[in-house]
């Protein structure tokens, strides 16, 4: 027996989100619909509001509903710092941590030429200008340690350099809490590169 198209229809939609497969998705719409109509439409409705409301801050190119954020509008931010981060969840990591007072630019991504994603699709155009300010004096790279993240820096960096800016990265180490012995080698042998003074 076929599901009906409209059901058919509900499940290819779920699988679009990360992680959910065939069967994921048709557990999670057969859920939906005979368990939690209510949850369904509450879901519909704040992805329509969502969809119509979020948009791109101009300044720091994170999601925000007004033209720029609040974190960017904060007089308690200092402005000649801003950190570089590949995606939004990546802000509220750094806003979680309280260790940086600074602002920030959103890549939405990392450079990833086999998936087609290039200085456009990162924003790249956004960032210099902003980052070219007058104001910005140092500029820190918080991208992920993966092999696109560290493209992405490099890339960046080189841009943001030729433009006369001071550009940092985050360091790189052992977690807090972390014992030696059960690290994999090439964080340990980033952290003894990256030591410091005690």
């Amino acid at each position: 027996m076929k599901a009906p198209s409209s059901l058919d229809e509900l499940i290819a939609a779920l699988r679009c989100l990360p992680g959910v497969g065939p069967k994921s998705a048709q557990r999670m719409a057969y859920h939906l619909l005979q368990r939690d109509p209510s949850g369904a439409a509450r879901l519909a409705a704040a992805l329509t509001q969502a969809l119509t409301r979020v948009r791109h801050c101009e300044s720091c190119n994170n999601y925000c509903e007004e033209a720029v954020c609040g974190l960017c509008k904060s007089p308690r931010r200092d402005p000649s710092l801003l950190c570089v981060v590949e995606g939004p969840g990546d802000l509220l990591m750094m806003e979680q941590a309280q260790c940086y007072q600074g602002l920030y630019f959103v890549l939405m991504g990392a450079l990833s030429p086999l998936d087609g994603i290039g200085p456009r699709e990162i924003h790249l155009d956004r960032l210099i200008p902003r980052a070219t300010d007058g104001v910005v004096r140092e500029v820190i790279l918080a991208t992920n340690f993966t092999v696109e993240g560290e493209a992405t820096a490099h890339y960046v960096g080189e841009a943001l350099r030729a433009r006369g800016l001071k550009v940092t990265r985050i360091a790189r180490g052992l977690p807090v809490g972390g014992e030696i012995e059960h690290v994999d080698s090439g964080t340990l042998a980033q952290a003894v590169l990256e030591r410091r003074e005690a």
